[in-house]
């Protein structure tokens, strides 16, 4: 069986934001990201693959490629069996409870990536992003979320309005902020990561309540930034100590 024109014109369409919103569908791929996926409460909408894959899946609607049409159809440089479409859910509303991150104008898709799997790593169930963060569903997120993707609940807010309302302590990442390894951090709050270039906007700055640092310790002292997921994780480590 071999894919139709329509298909084809799908699967291309969903690498753009518009058309992932039109159709409610986004693009995973390999093995690892697919089977999490799978088995998660996630809909599969339809699956493409080659014979070797097909075995290991129950999914319905499975068309069966030859590896040169999975090349057409993937954007990875090395196509890995399976490409499927899956459904994307219906957005829950946001908590206000327990440790949140809150990214403002995170516009790499890896680094969003990796922070939704540091997330899931450090426990971290809710993930709240400006609405001018890089789209989750990006073909480019789902891939660097390796799966963490059904495990935590993503929301796309006006940022402003979101910490305005909150009632939990806000903390942002500043070279002037208190040495974090000196912080007595809480164990619930809203942690702010800002944009690569600029960092957390001036707007949002004002309405944070603590400010931290991570320090250097090179020689030096001449490095200027660390890189924002980079930045998450030694932070999302911090906290997460309050938890032991």
């Amino acid at each position: 069986m071999s894919i139709s024109k329509n298909q084809l014109k799908l699967i291309t369409s969903l690498s753009q934001k518009k058309y992932r919103e039109k159709h409610q569908l986004f693009i995973a791929e390999g093995i690892k990201v697919v089977n999490e996926l799978l088995n998660s409460n996630f809909t599969v909408y339809s699956l493409f693959c080659t014979e070797d894959f097909e075995t290991m899946t129950a999914v319905d609607k499975v068309t069966i490629v030859s590896e040169n049409e999975l090349k057409k159809i993937s954007s990875l440089k090395t196509p890995n069996k399976v490409l499927a479409l899956f459904k994307i859910p219906e957005k829950k509303s946001p908590k206000s409870s327990g440790l949140i991150v809150a990214l403002d104008v995170i516009n790499d898709p890896g680094n969003l990536g990796t922070i939704i799997r540091l997330c899931d790593w450090f426990g971290v169930q809710q993930l709240i992003c400006s609405k001018d963060t890089v789209d989750c569903y990006n073909n480019k997120v789902v891939q660097a979320s390796m799966g963490s993707l059904t495990r935590v609940t993503i929301n796309y807010v006006d940022l402003y309005d979101y910490l305005k309302d909150t009632k939990l302590p806000t903390f942002i990442a500043d070279m002037n902020g208190e040495n974090v390894y000196k912080s007595d951090l809480p164990k619930e709050g809203v942690l702010i990561m800002g944009n690569e270039a600029n960092g957390v906007s001036e707007t949002i700055k004002k309405l944070i309540s603590h400010t931290i640092s991570i320090p250097r310790f090179g020689e030096t002292q001449e490095t200027e930034s660390l890189n924002v997921a980079t930045a998450t994780a030694i932070l999302l480590s911090e906290f997460s100590r309050n938890k032991i």
